[in-house]
């Protein structure tokens, strides 16, 4: 994972027990499902670290090649494909 000046690692997990493959996409790295990929640990929980400078970002998990949003995060907005992205501030 690079440093990137003033930025914070931010770790945003999900749970999903029978997923193959997670990972993290958002504005932050321009909706790329490639670029973070998560780890998974036995109880299923899946965890992804990024590095971030303090901003609002909107992002979503991909998750066995379809969108998921962070069931922890309840701060959403609508995107032009008319479903809701999530929203992670990092302060």
């Amino acid at each position: 994972m690079a440093r990137i000046a003033g930025a914070k690692t931010t770790e945003l997990k999900l749970y999903s027990p029978e997923a193959k493959k997670v990972s993290l996409a958002g504005s932050f790295n321009k909706w790329d499902t490639k670029a973070l990929t998560g780890k998974k640990d036995s109880k299923g929980n899946w965890t992804v670290k990024v590095n971030l400078k303090p901003g609002k970002y909107e992002y979503k998990f991909f998750v066995d090649g379809s969108w998921v949003n962070d069931p922890r995060c309840n701060n959403c907005v609508t995107n032009s494909f008319g479903t809701q992205n999530c929203i992670l501030e990092v302060k």
